[in-house]
């Protein structure tokens, strides 16, 4: 296949994201991997940003869906206190998301929006080096739901 389904729903190493990396393996895992999510399901996502590079903020946009910011903060998220702090009663609806420098963002969305949709950070060079990827949303069960299938008039791709 063209990808595989294996990204890692946490980090594979932890560390102090947001301290001295000296003596670090730096170096970025190769490969393509998606998040494929069930139509309709609840999807929270927590992006921290390290001081990989020098550190420094990123804007991170998802095509195809708006989320709420529940969330932000300095330093590494601690998943035991930081959730307490989310604004769950009137978060803002958003489709990009700042993550500050030295912290962290966490956003929420339903899956909706069946398709492909890139999620990305709007630094071209951050993007290049791999600071991307892709959810694919299933079908839901309905027509409504569905992608459309392409108009019996549109043209084929070659070799299909």
């Amino acid at each position: 296949g063209v990808f595989t389904e294996d990204f890692p729903l946490n980090p594979p190493v932890f560390y102090d994201f947001t301290g001295n990396l000296t003596g670090f393996n730096t170096i970025a895992e190769l490969g393509t991997r998606a998040v494929v999510l069930n139509y309709g399901e609840a999807v929270e996502i927590v992006l921290q940003a390290t001081q990989l590079g020098g550190g420094g903020s990123h804007p991170i946009h998802l095509h195809g869906f708006s989320f709420y910011r529940v969330g932000s903060g300095s330093g590494n998220f601690n998943n035991e206190t930081d959730p307490s702090t989310y604004n769950l009663v009137d978060p803002p609806l958003i489709n990009t998301i700042h993550v500050p420098g030295k912290g962290w963002a966490a956003l929420r969305f339903f899956a909706n929006n069946p398709g492909v949709w890139f999620m990305h950070c709007h630094f071209e060079r951050h993007s290049s080096w791999g600071m991307d990827t892709v959810f694919i949303v299933r079908n839901g069960t309905t027509t409504e739901t569905s992608i459309r299938p392409p108009p019996s008039t549109m043209p084929r791709c070659p070799g299909t």
